[in-house]
């Protein structure tokens, strides 16, 4: 296998983006990666599109084909992806084994989703769709009630409390507030995070991501041909993705992401390093229990203790773990098929040193992004390295 490199990114800004359809957003995802990675239309081979409603919402189908005439990148082959919210994780998968194949040398990947055109009902049962068909779904089990079933086992098995979930929700709003791509751009204290509406008990409003328009793209080539397009390619030296049970009655502890936990074991192999060896991370918040159990089952700090870290200030900014410096789902926005993508476009923008008022402290030389579908049943790793340091 190629070694694969990543020498452009661009995205879209997050949020209720009026007068924009989704293939606006892809479109302008697509084209700002291009540039910045020094690329023309007829050089891509092929492209992949993560996306999940695009069907049920937009009501259009074939939109990598539909990208393919926007752009005008004929005859570049054209597939969309589709793993619920780890949809734009999975595209860059495919686009990764693509490259490293050796089937094509210029891949396009992008991730879009334009939800906000629907009512948040509706959007809530689509998104419950992932979950069990007859054993969850028909019972009315959502993806919140999940997590505050999560948030709760959390709690009692080990002391987490709705303090440190509004810390987290904390951080990500202040990260946010530096990132001009973000969603949101408001900060929240402690105390109203935890005066917010309740959505399902104990999990609240200031807990949950927002429904958000937006797209997030790269583009990969050979790592041994990446310096011809650019300065400062970032490397993918791993990646992983695994499954786990559909159901969550029905794991072994359902506090446990075990796919989160092989996924990353298998990146880390795949990368030669160890969780010691990243230096930030964009983890999958859709909902901030997430942030502290993901953070934990990647391998980033022990089970039951990343409260601690969070209270301890590792995971800011300028702290010795950032975690989503992006502001993360939270507060960036969660277009779900847009959101792996998203991750690995901040992950770069760090590694180069272009991230702004958001830039971590310490020099990056390796990253991690988590990528989460499903409620845990399907997730992907992707280990990142700045290839000239």
């Amino acid at each position: 296998m190629r070694d694969v490199a990543i020498i452009g990114v661009g995205m879209t800004k997050f949020g209720r983006l009026e007068g924009k359809d989704l293939m606006d957003l892809l479109a302008e995802a697509s084209l700002n990666a291009m540039k910045d990675a020094n690329v023309e239309n007829k050089e891509i081979d092929a492209v992949y599109v993560g996306n999940m409603l695009s069907a049920a919402i937009n009501h259009q189908t074939a939109i990598a084909s539909s990208l393919v005439d926007r752009i005008s990148i004929f005859p570049a082959a054209a597939d969309k992806v589709e793993n619920g919210p780890a949809s734009g994780g999975s595209a860059v998968k495919n686009g990764f084994l693509a490259v490293a194949s050796g089937v094509y040398d210029l891949v396009l990947v992008v991730g879009g989703e334009k939800m906000t055109s629907a009512d948040t009902d509706v959007l809530t049962d689509y998104i419950a769709t992932m979950t069990h068909p007859t054993a969850e779904y028909v019972h009315g089990i959502t993806l919140p009630a999940l997590a505050a079933m999560l948030m709760r086992i959390y709690m009692q098995r080990y002391g987490v409390t709705e303090r440190h979930i509004a810390m987290v929700a904390v951080k990500n709003h202040k990260n946010g507030m530096k990132n001009p791509y973000a969603h949101i751009h408001r900060e929240i204290t402690i105390e109203g995070a935890m005066q917010s509406v309740m959505i399902s008990d104990p999990l609240r409003l200031y807990y949950t991501c927002p429904i958000s328009d937006g797209a997030a793209a790269v583009i990969l080539c050979p790592a041994d041909k990446a310096e011809e397009y650019r300065d400062k390619p970032v490397k993918i030296i791993g990646v992983g993705q695994a499954t786990d049970v559909q159901c969550v009655h029905e794991r072994e502890d359902p506090a446990v992401l075990k796919s989160c936990r092989i996924a990353a074991e298998k990146a880390y192999k795949m990368a030669g390093i160890t969780p010691k060896d990243i230096d930030v991370a964009e983890v999958h918040d859709a909902f901030e229990i997430l942030e502290l159990v993901e953070s934990e089952d990647v391998g980033l700090f022990e089970k039951g203790k990343a409260h601690l870290a969070v209270e301890k200030g590792v995971t800011e900014i300028d702290g010795e773990m950032p975690i989503n410096p992006s502001g993360g789902l939270k507060a960036r926005g969660h277009p779900v098929g847009a959101t792996g993508v998203a991750q690995i476009v901040e992950l770069v923008w760090q590694l180069r040193g272009e991230a702004g008022e958001r830039q971590i402290k310490k020099d990056a030389k390796r990253a991690l992004a988590c990528n989460f579908g499903g409620f845990g049943n399907n997730t992907v790793i992707h280990i990142l390295e700045a290839m000239w340091k």
